[in-house]
């Protein structure tokens, strides 16, 4: 997540945290405390898809929205069949993703 994106989620009242990579956020372990993900689908490392399926791999099922500069069908697809509660193509404006963020804090 950048930092226009955590600004964005901590002025509306969210604990957000950033992280560089997704590598670094499972060696954080916040996996387990977060409410939910966001997601960017272009990740140093691994795709954000990857680490969706590493956090399954880890028995961390946490709702996702996924965001991308590169939206493409087949990223939707994914996106769906992952399970993700939302999917936003950049740019997008703040109010798409408190509201997208909001969903999936309060997803069953």
């Amino acid at each position: 997540m950048n930092l226009a994106i955590k600004r964005v989620l901590n002025a509306a009242g969210f604990d957000a945290q950033s992280f560089a990579s997704g590598e670094e956020l499972l060696r954080a372990g916040v996996a387990s405390t977060a409410g939910c993900l966001v997601i960017d689908l272009r990740l140093p490392g691994r795709s954000g898809f990857d680490l969706v399926e590493r956090l399954a791999e880890r028995r961390s099922f946490l709702p996702v929205v996924f965001i991308t500069a590169h939206d493409e069908p087949e990223n939707r697809e994914y996106a769906a069949k992952a399970g993700a509660v939302a999917y936003l193509a950049k740019p997008f404006d703040g109010k798409s993703l408190i509201d997208a963020v909001n969903r999936a804090l309060h997803s069953p």
